[in-house]
């Protein structure tokens, strides 16, 4: 019997697949492998199978994807929740925007930035890290140790296919047990000695929540930028795009003279933050073209 699905996970070459009736353990059908470039299937693939019994099936096709998320690289997703800690470890200007570009770089229709461990942050919490909510990005402030903020991501979530992406010790996995505790995920602390978090989670798998589906996925230190042209890196900074009028066109808002981008950041009018971030992606960026 043919019917669709929706890879959750994959693990030693069993796909589990989310039928309509049941979780279903498939292997690839020969030709697949045979006929494909690319063999690797990945979460939130939607698949057709032949169901050989109630719980096994084979793979026949594959269907287009409508999106991608690089790394970690989970498929078809609805919305992308970069996931920062406040503090233990402290946010870095570069890291985040990176993960921004990565995620803007996917095709997702929504880009959500969430600050985790706001208990731990002692300045002002409302307007912290508020340069992202300028740029156009919505900023939840939220704690999964004392539950502040929950409600509203919770109501976010629903219904959505929703990849949690982030750093590691951003507190991804903790964030989600607590929004259901029956999620039941491994979590770690932060290493005292590095700095950083250890990585807990150590593949994406689709969990069911809210009449959609969640990811948690392995947290990175390192985040390369692979295929992602110096125009694509700008259009990812769409602050920018409020200021037209640069003597160059095209205009890298790097080293050219009467730049309005370089002129809205000297003067505030662009997080200072942001800018920097950007010309620290764009020379990694052409570093690797030379």
């Amino acid at each position: 019997m043919k019917q669709h699905g929706r890879i959750l996970k994959v693990y030693n070459s069993v796909l589990h697949v989310a039928a309509e009736d049941a979780v279903i353990l498939c292997k690839l059908r020969g030709r697949i492998k045979k006929g494909r470039s690319d063999t690797e299937i990945l979460p939130g693939d939607i698949v057709v199978l032949d169901r050989i019994s109630p719980k096994e099936g084979v793979i026949e096709h594959v269907e287009q994807r409508s999106n991608l998320l690089q790394r970690p690289r989970v498929a078809n997703l609805t919305q992308i929740v970069i996931t920062v800690a406040a503090a233990s470890p402290d946010p870095h200007p570069l890291v985040v925007s990176r993960f921004l570009v990565l995620a803007e770089c996917s095709g997702a229709a929504r880009i959500v930035l969430c600050i985790n461990k706001m208990d731990l942050y002692r300045g002002d919490s409302e307007h912290f890290l508020a340069e992202y909510e300028a740029a156009g990005y919505p900023v939840l402030r939220v704690s999964a140790e004392c539950g502040t903020g929950l409600d509203d991501l919770r109501r976010r979530l629903a219904g959505e296919i929703t990849v949690f992406a982030g750093p590691s010790g951003a507190g991804k996995s903790s964030l989600l047990n607590a929004l259901d505790p029956s999620l039941a995920l491994v979590t770690g602390a932060v290493s005292e000695k590095i700095g950083r978090g250890r990585h807990t989670t150590r593949r994406a798998e689709l969990l069911p929540f809210m009449n959609g589906y969640v990811v948690d996925t392995p947290g990175f230190t390192q985040q390369e930028l692979t295929e992602i042209s110096q125009e694509k890196l700008t259009a990812c900074f769409s602050e920018f795009s409020k200021y037209g009028g640069c003597r160059f066109a095209p205009c890298s808002h790097s080293h050219e003279p009467g730049c309005a981008v370089k002129a809205a950041a000297a003067a505030g009018e662009i997080s200072r933050e942001r800018y920097d971030a950007y010309i620290a992606l764009l020379d990694e960026i052409r570093s690797k073209k030379k």
